[in-house]
C-alpha cells in the first residue's frame, strides 16, 4: 500500500528530478499547496501573491523506503535554512515546507527535524514549516519530469544537475537502478 508525502524544497523541478531516482518512490508528482485560491496557474503561483508553495507530492513503497529515508534526503538536497529562497529562487512559494498527510508522519517529521539540527547539517537554524496537507493542485503538463525532458536546459544544468549529483553521490544506495 502506498503512501504519500508531500514537500516543497524551492523549485519543484530540482526536488522531482531527485526523488523520481529513488528507491522505493513510485512517483513525484509537481503542484501547489498551501494558499488561497483554488486551481492556481503557474503564473499566479510565480506572482508569490497566492501563499501557495512549489510541491511534490510523493507516493511511495514504505517496504521500500522509508520516510525518514525521504526526509534524509530532503534535506540534504535543498537548503532549508534560508526563508523563502533556494539560491536565486526567491518568494514564499520557493519556501522549504513538509505537508504532513497524518499524526505519524507529523511525528516523524517534527523527529528528523530534531536530528538535522542536532547533526548540525547546515550552520543556520532550519526554517522548514510542518504544516498539515490541505489541497494539492497539481501543476501544469509541462512542468511533470521537467528535468528528464530539458537537460541541457541552463537553468537545468546549473541549478538541478548539481543536487541531482549530490543525490546520487550522497544516496547511491538509495538510487534506482539504471535501467
Amino acid at each position: 500500500m502506498s503512501e504519500i508525502i508531500t514537500l516543497a524544497g524551492g523549485c519543484f523541478w530540482c526536488v522531482e528530478a531527485v526523488f523520481v531516482e529513488m528507491i522505493g518512490v513510485e512517483k513525484a508528482v509537481s503542484g501547489y499547496m498551501g494558499g488561497q485560491i483554488d486551481n492556481p496557474t503557474y503564473e499566479q503561483i510565480c506572482t508569490g501573491q497566492t501563499g501557495h508553495a512549489e510541491v511534490i507530492q510523493i507516493s511511495y513503497d514504505p517496504a521500500q523506503t522509508s520516510l525518514e529515508q525521504i526526509l534524509a534526503v530532503f534535506f540534504t538536497v535543498h537548503d532549508p535554512t534560508t526563508l523563502n529562497r533556494q539560491g536565486n529562487d526567491v518568494g514564499t512559494q520557493y519556501r522549504s515546507a513538509i505537508f504532513y498527510h497524518n499524526e505519524e508522519q507529523k511525528e516523524i517529521a517534527a523527529k528528523v527535524m530534531q536530528e538535522v539540527t542536532a547533526e548540525k547539517l547546515w550552520p543556520n537554524p532550519l526554517v522548514t514549516e510542518l504544516t498539515p496537507v490541505s489541497t494539492f493542485y497539481p501543476a501544469e503538463g509541462y512542468h511533470q519530469d521537467y528535468y528528464a525532458q530539458n537537460p541541457y536546459q541552463p537553468y537545468c544544468m546549473v541549478v538541478i544537475s548539481p543536487k541531482v549529483k549530490k543525490f546520487r553521490q550522497k544516496f547511491a544506495d538509495l538510487q534506482k537502478s539504471a535501467s
